[in-house]
């Protein structure tokens, strides 16, 4: 890795979420005008419009999922956490580092973290999406943002997909392991991993975000040595569109009909905290598990600023740096590229 002469920029990527009840409407709306979300014939005369329809609409569907965790998201402050953790973490390594946030749809945006770049003179910048799984709606949004708005030519290096990162297995491992202790009997519990949907025809382009979830699953699965059940399903549909199935709700019925009584609910696609786990899996899914008849339901925290977690980002920039995960993010362009 660089030496602490030479200053080592790395931009954490995040989706971002509203910091007030008043930010909801147009956070969303920054999310639905985003082309990486939604496109369609004529979309650069629709989308804007279709945006505001959905946003207002939307809002006012999910502000009880804030109102539940304090009436804003906590994405922005775990994701900086994370940035200075790793920041500390890559400087008892000997690095001369400083660690940024870009947010896609809320502040701190990319712009906001490049000019922080800038006044920090660094001399390399990592770029380091926070999503362990590769899709065109979230790392490739996010990249392709900062592709439109970086113009130096500091050198830059690219982290991809890193579901498959033995330290970041051990991190999430080590959460599952600890909600699986709450159960009398851990072994008997089902185990449910719930990973962010998207869109099928996301996927029907050649996104490779299914294949990474379920490849997550069962690395994960390999590597705890769990002998219980378990099975996959999707969360946080959005609109008419056909999404990944089955959805949380779907399954959360599925599995009382079964007769399954303790459920340990794994948020597989996210790293740190915010409404779709503490809300809609802590809250909603907890209250629906309860009616139908489910006696103990736990979820495993978030990754958020866990010792191992940041370990696992250093070694993940570190091999960056080194050009040992260049290759996948090039590999999943290309695949979407050849549209398999």
């Amino acid at each position: 890795m660089a030496g602490p002469s030479r200053r080592v920029g790395v931009v954490l990527f995040q989706l971002g979420g509203p910091d007030s009840p008043e930010a909801i409407e147009p956070f969303l709306y920054n999310l639905f005008c985003d082309p990486d979300i939604i496109d369609f014939p004529l979309a650069r005369i629709g989308r804007k419009p279709l945006a505001r329809l959905i946003s207002a609409t939307r809002a006012r569907k999910v502000q009880h999922h804030y109102a539940a965790i304090g009436g804003c998201s906590p994405i922005r402050r775990f994701t900086e956490l994370q940035a200075r953790a790793l920041e500390k973490e890559l400087t008892s390594r000997g690095a001369n580092a400083r660690c940024f946030v870009a947010m896609r749809y809320w502040h701190p945006f990319a712009g906001e973290a490049i000019e922080q770049l800038r006044a920090a003179a660094c001399d390399e910048i990592v770029l380091l999406p926070m999503y362990p799984q590769y899709s065109s709606t979230t790392t490739g949004s996010s990249l392709n943002e900062w592709t439109r708005l970086f113009h130096d030519d500091t050198p830059v290096h690219r982290v991809g997909s890193f579901y498959r990162h033995g330290m970041y297995l051990d991190a999430v491992k080590e959460k599952i392991d600890e909600a699986l202790a709450r159960f009398p009997v851990p072994e008997r519990a089902e185990i449910l991993f719930s990973a962010h949907g998207v869109p099928v025809s996301v996927i029907e382009k050649g996104d490779p975000y299914q294949r990474q979830i379920e490849e997550t699953v069962e690395f994960l699965m390999g590597r705890g040595g769990w002998s219980n059940h378990y099975r996959l399903c999707y969360q946080s549909k959005v609109g008419a569109a056909k999404w990944l199935q089955p959805s949380l709700r779907q399954t959360l019925q599925q599995l009382a009909a079964e007769g399954v009584k303790e459920l340990c609910v794994v948020p597989v696609a996210f790293v740190s905290d915010h409404v779709e786990t503490l809300a809609e899996i802590d809250h909603e899914a907890r209250e629906q598990a309860e009616l139908l008849g489910i006696t103990q339901f736990e979820m495993s925290a978030g990754l958020n600023d866990s010792p191992a977690f940041i370990k696992a980002l250093a070694q993940i920039v570190v091999e960056a740096m080194q050009n040992a995960w260049a290759a996948p993010i090039l590999e999943d362009v290309k695949l979407l590229r050849r549209g398999a």
